[in-house]
């Protein structure tokens, strides 16, 4: 979503910031303060998760941190109900994102089946 967000406004975005592949934001505005909420979010460490949720709040304003968390929680969601039920990556898609997965590396993540 990112790529096509990227793509329809004209913005110009490295998503191998994404994988932490590069430094800064990748072109995104606060794009590693969101990343890294994503992380503690989806991770253990409350500690960290308070931290930078506070830090997110300073930067950006409540408003932001509810949205941000709301694009975690969507994805989370999605991606937990595509693997509970067994839905396949689609044929096309698995051929359009080959490059990309290729290229973030995103193919060597643990997959839980």
């Amino acid at each position: 979503m990112l790529r096509a967000s990227a793509t329809a406004s004209g913005t110009e975005v490295d998503l191998k910031a994404i994988a932490g592949g590069v430094a800064g934001d990748g072109g995104v505005p606060h794009g590693r303060l969101l990343a890294g909420f994503a992380e503690a979010v989806l991770g253990e460490d409350e500690a960290r998760l308070a931290g930078v949720r506070e830090r997110l709040r300073g930067s950006l304003g409540d408003a932001a941190l509810v949205d941000a968390a709301a694009v975690v929680a969507n994805y989370s969601a999605l991606d937990r109900v595509a693997d509970a039920t067994g839905i396949p990556l689609e044929a096309a898609k698995e051929a359009a994102t080959a490059g990309l997965r290729a290229e973030l590396g995103i193919d060597d993540f643990a997959s839980p089946r």
